[in-house]
Parts: C-alpha cells; sequence; structure tokens
C-alpha cells in the first residue's frame, strides 16, 4: 500500500455563502463545499501532492455532493464515511462589507461529530508523511477520541502532525472547553498554525512574540509555529529565527474564507519538499512567500475547496 503524502481528520461540510439577493429581496445562497482540514488537503492536491480524508457526512443529496467534490480536486476519499442516521453539518456564512465572516451552525447532531474511533484508517495514517487536524473533530466525546487515536497512529510512526486550531466559538459549550482542547492538540503537534486572535485570544498577550514564547514554554516539542495576521501577513518561528511576510492586499477582494487553510496548505507542501530540519530564513521566508500569495489568490474567489489557486498562478503573482 503507496502512502499518503497528507492525511486530515475533520469537518467536511456546507458553507452556505450569501450571494446577492432574490428579486422579492430574500438573500441568496450558494452551497460551497467547505470544512478547514480539505480546504488545506485541496491546495496540497492543487500542488500535486497524494492526499486523503478521514472524515463523515450524512447519506443525503449535501454527502453526494460532498464526496463528488473531494473526489472532483483529487482527494482521496476511501476513508470519509456516510451516516444513515445524522445529516450533514450546514454552516450559513454571513459577509461583512470589509470580507470579514461570522458563522452559523446547523449541527445539533451533525454528521461530522459521529465519527467513531472504529472508523480510523490507523494503517493508512502510520504510512503517510504528514496527518493534519483542527478542533472542530474534538468539541465531542466520541469524535474527539476518534481524533486522539489517529494522532496516537501517527505519533507511533513517526508521521509528521499539523495542527490549525480553527476556533468557533460557537460550536463549544464554553470558552474554556475549547481552550482545553487545543492546548491537548499542541501536546501532539510539530507544525501549528495559529491566527492572530486565536493566540491572543489563547495567551492572553496582544505581543505575537510573547504568544509563542508562552507556547513554547509550554510545548517545546513543536518545531514550527506559524502565526497568521490576515492583512499583515504572517510569521514563521522556527528554532532562534522569527521571519515576517507581509501580505498580498488586494483590492478584488471578495471574501476571506480558506485564506487560512490555502496558507497552511502551500506551508505543508513547503515542509514536504524541503523538510523540517534545517530550514534557514531564505527558506521561512520562501515558504511565507508562497503561501502568503496564495492566500491572497483565494479572497478572490467564493468559496475555496473547488478553486484553489495553481503553481503557476501563484508564481505569477509572486
Amino acid at each position: 500500500m503507496s502512502g499518503y503524502d497528507v492525511m486530515a481528520l475533520g469537518e467536511l461540510l456546507i458553507d452556505f455563502t450569501e450571494n446577492g439577493k432574490s428579486a422579492q429581496g430574500n438573500p441568496l445562497f450558494e452551497a460551497n463545499p467547505g470544512g478547514a482540514p480539505c480546504n488545506v488537503l485541496a491546495m496540497l492536491a492543487r500542488l500535486g501532492k497524494k492526499t486523503a480524508f478521514i472524515g463523515k457526512v450524512g447519506r443525503d443529496f449535501f454527502g453526494d455532493q460532498l464526496k463528488e467534490a473531494l473526489e472532483e480536486v483529487g482527494i482521496d476519499a476511501s476513508a470519509l464515511r456516510m451516516d444513515e442516521q445524522v445529516h450533514t453539518t450546514l454552516a450559513l456564512v454571513h459577509t461583512y462589507p470589509d470580507g470579514d465572516r461570522d458563522f452559523s451552525f446547523y449541527r445539533n447532531p451533525g454528521a461530522d461529530m459521529m465519527l467513531t474511533e472504529a472508523e480510523i484508517p490507523e494503517e493508512q495514517i502510520a504510512a503517510s508523511r504528514i496527518l493534519h487536524f483542527g478542533t472542530l473533530s474534538m468539541t465531542h466525546e466520541g469524535v474527539r477520541a476518534a481524533t486522539q487515536k489517529a494522532l496516537a497512529a501517527a505519533k507511533k510512526n513517526g508521521v509528521l502532525i499539523s495542527f490549525d486550531p480553527n476556533l468557533r466559538p460557537p460550536l463549544w459549550p464554553s470558552l474554556e472547553a475549547a481552550k482545553q482542547q487545543v492546548l491537548c492538540g499542541m501536546g501532539y503537534c510539530d507544525v501549528l498554525k495559529i491566527s492572530d486572535n486565536e493566540i491572543t485570544w489563547l495567551t492572553g498577550t496582544q505581543d505575537y512574540d510573547e504568544g509563542v514564547a508562552w507556547i513554547r514554554s509550554r510545548y517545546p516539542d513543536i518545531t514550527l509555529i506559524l502565526v497568521s495576521l490576515g492583512k499583515e501577513g504572517s510569521r514563521a518561528y522556527y528554532g532562534k529565527e522569527t521571519v515576517e511576510v507581509p501580505a498580498f492586499v488586494r483590492q478584488d477582494t471578495v471574501e476571506t474564507t480558506g485564506a487560512g487553510d490555502t496558507f497552511c496548505g502551500c506551508v505543508l507542501n513547503y515542509i514536504l519538499e524541503h523538510g523540517l530540519q534545517k530550514l534557514s530564513r531564505e527558506n521561512l521566508t520562501e515558504m511565507l512567500r508562497f503561501a502568503n500569495a496564495a492566500a491572497s489568490l483565494i479572497t478572490t474567489r467564493k468559496g475555496a475547496l473547488r478553486v484553489m489557486p495553481t503553481r503557476q498562478e501563484v508564481e505569477a503573482l509572486l
């Protein structure tokens, strides 16, 4: 059995994004395939990497649509389960004039929460190079146990682990519960991608250097920490190096859905091609420039999973 470059575990759902108004003045929504881990895989697949997704959708109209979308963009869906009893999870995304977003979730329960330990493909994880995950698969007990089983399989077999907390407060019983699981995820990962507002929330400081120091004092085994700063760009913390690269700010931004996932996919692609050891300042700068450029391109498109930029598009922008 040949292994995958990256397997990701978590939510695959429908993002209903606003798309104008009807003749009666009602908001129109477009059903975009979404879910952060799959967006990351879609970017990697676009860059020619072999990817597979572990998760669950409902055996319903939207579940079928999502499975087709994965296969269409080249993500292996053999570990995607379909639930007979529970519907596919839905998210309604409200976009503000500046491109920022608010989420409402239809997930009580949703199929993504129903993944069980028995459905984790341990052998496939063991044969992969990277396992990527977030915290949406840690909000409820059953799927949390499944996530931990996947992480244990990766750890035992020397698979690199990548973590993006991707905090969605409405999905947690409390922010304290969310914090516990974010810290749990940090205990496993080699690569951490965290956003500016998440690191401030977690560490209680607006100073990102201090925030990273707070994380490192507790989790010294995290090799690479990436802080995404929205319009300000991104930073990489690696060994004694801190590198910051500005964003490619665009006038034609429509929405920011998937920008962080696109960034994350590009970073993982760089690690697959260059390894995680002995990265120089030049390496880190090159990695962030490419990832920032790709993230800026995705903000000009509606949705993310189906419309990831090609290497040529990113290089043209660079």
